[in-house]
Formats: C-alpha cells, structure tokens, sequence
C-alpha cells in the first residue's frame, strides 16, 4: 500500500482534472467502481486532488453513492433522503454526522452478529430485534431534536434484556448527555 503524509496503512487515490483516478499503490488509472471495491474490503484510502494535495475523499465517496443510487443499486429510501436533507443548515446537523456513523457502526456490528449466526437461528428473528433496537435509537435521537421531548416517556413493551437491549441503554444514557450538553452550550 502507498505510503504517504504519515499514514503507512493509507492508500492514496490522485484526482485529475480530466476526472481520472490514479491509484498510487498500483500505479494505475482505477474507476469508481474500483474504489467501491476498496470500501468493501476494509481498504483505507484518500483521495487528493492532483494538482493542489486537496482531500477530495468526501466528495468522491459521495459520488460514488450518487452513481450506485443512479444505476438502480439505491440503498437509501426517499424518506431518509428527505430526512437528511432537512437537517443540513439546521442547529442539528453538527450532531448528524456522529449519530449516523455511530447507527453504521452498530448496523455493521449486528451483521457480523447475524453473518456468525446464521446456521443457529433464525434470522428474521434477529433482524426484527435490531430493527426494533435501530427505531429505538432513532426515536430517541430525533427526541433530542425535539424540543421538550425528553421529558416524555416513550413507550417500551416489556421483553427480556439482551446484550442489544443493554447496549440500547447505554447509548440513551449518552444521547442524554449529549443533550444535557448541547443544551448548557445553548445557555451560554
């Protein structure tokens, strides 16, 4: 892998003005489905602009979304398309982005889970238990975009905790700290 500003495990993508992607670990002009490719297998990589070392990675990862969603790969539904719209130049969209990689990480966790777990049990039965525990999580975040919403109560049907249900309470603990912050910070 290319070795570059420091980061031994980094490979570094050059963009060109012609639109061209140079990737520097193999010497070699790649596509963005190469890229694609890198992400799904855990390979770390930057992408600079040739000519002035800008980062660029932002927004070709965002292009590559934008060309799977247009070949009819989309994996994002219209409504959270909206959703997420909305929250740009909003108070809430410096909380957004944590949020959403904290719900991917937990999201990538619960495959592995149920990729480890597929030959014991069913696995309905466990996507429905993260679907709940994700509609939990966001339920309670969009409470704390809520103005007042904390102090309600949010209605949990009695099931057995699990190591998801624990966890679920460890990240309403820290949503409402976030909240008691975001809230002191609001004071000020």
């Amino acid at each position: 892998m290319a070795k570059s500003n420091g980061k031994s495990d980094t490979v570094i993508i050059k963009k060109y003005a012609n639109r061209r992607l140079y990737d520097t670990s193999t010497s070699s002009y790649v596509t963005l489905d190469h890229l694609s490719d890198l992400v799904r297998r855990e390979v770390n990589f930057e992408v600079v602009d040739a000519k002035s070392g800008e980062d660029l990675t932002r927004q070709v990862l965002t292009q590559i979304i934008f060309e799977k969603e247009n070949k009819g790969e989309g994996a994002l539904p219209v409504n959270f398309l909206r959703k997420l719209i909305g929250f740009y130049g909003a108070g809430s969209q410096s909380l957004l982005p944590a949020w959403l990689e904290m719900s991917m990480n937990s999201f990538s966790e619960s495959q592995e889970r149920w990729t480890k777990a597929m030959g014991t049990a069913n696995p309905f039965t466990m996507f429905e238990k993260q679907a709940r525990a994700n509609m939990d999580m966001f339920e309670n975040a969009m409470r704390m975009f809520t103005p007042g919403a904390l102090a309600r109560k949010s209605k949990r049907d009695d099931r057995a905790t699990s190591p998801s249900d624990e966890m679920m309470e460890m990240l309403r603990a820290q949503m409402a700290a976030m909240q008691d912050q975001r809230d002191s910070l609001a004071k000020r």
